[in-house]
């Protein structure tokens, strides 16, 4: 998989993904009357409202982008229903040809972690019968219970050419009070991505290895370091935009070859249509204000690339 996100990434010249973090105040009202004219304003009415307005976006964007990023919590807490929209969301960017990295965060040990696995990445079976239960391309997991942990989810990976991000620094500002503390001199981020670069050394591509870590755009010197710690490893780079990353904060977070890191917005896309710059388009055009903020997205990382040449 992580070959086919390489070759995405060079098709679109667009190493972005884009995050479906849906909330309902990030749905326009028009839409959430068509759900709750359907469905009632019921947990189902809420998880109808998020699948239509998904859907919407990804129409306007599959073409610029190799990527998305549905995080879980946005669907879990509409429950069941919820989950019906995250797997119809995953199904339909299929469809569209997207690579979906599943935005988890799990971890846990053992028979929990390899649970976690199939679950997301892996194949269960159940009498006769072997089932993809909600077959993301790649997703992201917590480290901190160390190799016990993350063990599980690289067997599945193995096995289903599968990737993993995984937490190494994250974007959000009381993120040092643990990953940054010092142990043997060094901060422990920068343990950690040494650990993800041993895991990934048997998990290789054809130029990267299966196994990426999750380094926050907000961090830019850090970034820095740990791209010299992982270079075979992909960065999945949160932080962008709303959270106060830009292009030219992200050139060391990429290798010489352009490639080794994919640059996440969420609300900044999905949203697009409540800011200012997009206005134009107006509530019921949202997917086009979505449209136009990955093509400036584009440009900004583009540009920034260019002028570190």
């Amino acid at each position: 998989m992580i070959n086919k996100l390489v070759e995405k990434i060079q098709k679109t010249h667009a190493p972005i993904v884009v995050g479906l973090d849906p909330m309902l105040d990030y749905i326009p009202e028009h839409v959430l009357e068509r759900a709750f004219q359907d469905c009632g304003e019921t947990l189902e009415g809420a998880a109808e409202a998020i699948w239509q307005f998904n859907k919407e976006i990804i129409d306007n964007i599959y073409d610029l982008i190799p990527a998305v990023k549905p995080q879980i919590a946005m669907y879990e807490q509409f429950g069941i229903s919820g989950l019906i929209a995250f797997k119809k969301t995953i199904d339909y960017c299929h469809e569209k040809e997207l690579i979906v990295i599943g935005d988890i965060k799990r971890g846990d040990i053992g028979s929990t972690s390899a649970a976690y696995a199939t679950g997301h990445i892996g194949r269960v079976t159940v009498g006769s019968k072997t089932y993809a239960p909600l077959e993301e391309d790649f997703i992201t997991i917590n480290p901190y219970l160390g190799t016990d942990g993350v063990k599980p989810f690289v067997e599945v990976c193995k096995k289903e050419k599968k990737g993993l991000f995984i937490l190494v620094k994250t974007s959000n500002p009381s993120s040092g009070e643990f990953q940054d503390k010092l142990i043997e001199g060094r901060p422990l981020y920068e343990h950690v991505g040494e650990k993800v670069a041993q895991w990934g050394a048997d998990c290789m591509g054809d130029s990267y290895s299966y196994i990426g870590a999750v380094v926050g755009a907000t961090y830019p010197e850090m970034g820095k370091i740990l791209r010299n710690v992982m270079p075979k490893s992909f960065i999945l780079v949160p932080g962008y935009g709303a959270q106060g990353g830009k292009g030219a904060d992200l050139v060391h977070f990429f290798n010489e070859d352009g490639l080794g890191a994919i640059v996440n917005s969420s609300r900044g896309i999905i949203a697009a249509y409540k800011q200012e710059l997009y206005a134009k388009f107006g509530n019921e055009h949202f997917g086009e204000a979505s449209r136009a903020a990955v093509e400036d997205m584009i440009k900004d990382i583009d540009g920034a690339l260019q002028a570190a040449k």
